[in-house]
């Protein structure tokens, strides 16, 4: 209740001040030589552009865009209405009305009908920027992504493997000469390297693949180095190699 009492109050408020503002306005411009209806037609004027400039200020403020313009519109209509209404307070003799007062309300329908003309028809651009094109065709699924197996490292390279040798026999001393035999007993031949039967093998099967690797015959260093033996031993089983 209270709320529409408060509303009824503000609307008389609105009417009371239009009128006396209509009726300064008419006043005005029939002091200014404006008679028989073009006096009423001013204060129409003069109301509608401030009416006019404050609803494009409001959409304009809405729309988030400058309200220039209108505040311009809306500050010329409230000159023209605030102006009107000192005059006739006895600050202006409206029997003797001077010729610049004289020329500005003549003046004032080109402007006014120029002025809303410009806020009727100068509409804010709201529309949004159009979006960049989609592509015409959607990417299609991701490929799956395959786990690659680890690659297995290379087998360490062992030596080959050097069969066991057999003992050599122990040499066989020479049996000592007859007492009675004057001719003195002959120097010990030198030791002869005995290289068993599975080491020339498998000394066979290393320089087999040597020679398939390099082309060329394995030397006695390299043989060596790959069984392991002595290089007595060595050059023997060269020897029985070649």
């Amino acid at each position: 209740m209270r709320t529409k009492l408060r509303l009824d109050a503000v609307l008389i408020q609105a009417v009371i001040a239009g009128a006396l503002s209509f009726a300064h306005l008419h006043d005005l411009a029939a002091a200014a030589g404006q008679d028989g209806w073009k006096a009423w037609a001013y204060p129409i004027s003069v109301d509608l552009l401030l009416v006019a400039a404050w609803h494009r200020i409001r959409t304009l403020q809405a729309a988030d865009l400058p309200a220039g313009s209108a505040w311009c519109w809306f500050v010329i209509a409230l000159a023209a209405s605030l102006g009107a209404n000192v005059a006739t307070a006895g600050l202006l003799d409206l029997t003797d009305v001077p010729a610049w007062l004289r020329i500005l309300v003549a003046g004032w329908p080109a402007l006014a009908f120029f002025g809303g003309t410009l806020l009727a028809h100068t509409t804010p651009d709201t529309t949004p920027e159009p979006e960049p094109d989609a592509p015409a065709t959607a990417p299609g699924p991701a490929a799956p992504v395959v786990e690659r197996a680890p690659e297995p490292a290379a087998p360490a390279v062992e030596p080959d493997p050097v069969p066991e040798l057999d003992p050599a026999p122990a040499p066989v001393a020479p049996e000592p000469a007859p007492a009675a035999d004057p001719a003195p007993a002959p120097a010990p031949a030198a030791t002869a390297v005995t290289v068993p039967a599975a080491l020339v093998e498998h000394a066979r099967k290393v320089a087999d693949a040597h020679r398939a690797r390099t082309g060329t015959p394995i030397d006695p260093d390299t043989l060596r180095a790959r069984l392991g033996v002595p290089a007595p031993m060595a050059d023997a089983i060269a020897a029985q190699l070649t």
